[in-house]
This record gives structure tokens, C-alpha cells and sequence, in this order.
């Protein structure tokens, strides 16, 4: 399970985000790449944009859901 208080700077505040679990495996970003992208300097992904439709919440809970480390959080703030 994602730790909000290890999350990545990077992350845009919100409800998703991206912790320092992240292995930079692409998942997230193949399967929502408008919410998701890639730190180049640190090899890991984080959330630049967050879902405000319910198609856009759908594409982040399936790259939250399919994370194979548990990296992506969802606190459920604005």
C-alpha cells in the first residue's frame, strides 16, 4: 500500500500520487498516461495531472489497481 508521507514531490496535489515504492515499471503511464509521468533524473513516475471526470477516476483506480508495488496512492482529498 502507497505511504502519503513518502510520496514524490512531484506528485500535483490531489487525491492521487506516485510513493518512493515506484520501481519505473510504466504501467501507470501506459495505462493513464494524461495523469501520469516519468521523472527522467530519478527513474520513477509521478502524478502531474489529476482525474476530474469519472472515465479519468476509472483510468487512475486501473493503473492504482495494477501497480505491482503498491506505489500508487488515493487518499480521497481534493
Amino acid at each position: 500500500m502507497a505511504n502519503k508521507a513518502d510520496k514524490w514531490e512531484n506528485n500535483v496535489a490531489g487525491s492521487f500520487y506516485v510513493d518512493q515504492q515506484c520501481i519505473d515499471c510504466d504501467l501507470c503511464r501506459e495505462t493513464a498516461p494524461d495523469f501520469f509521468n516519468r521523472f527522467d533524473e530519478g527513474g520513477y513516475s509521478y502524478v502531474y495531472n489529476q482525474p476530474t471526470s469519472e472515465d479519468d477516476l476509472a483510468l487512475c483506480m486501473e493503473a492504482l489497481e495494477g501497480c505491482p508495488v503498491e506505489a500508487i496512492g488515493n487518499d480521497g482529498a481534493d
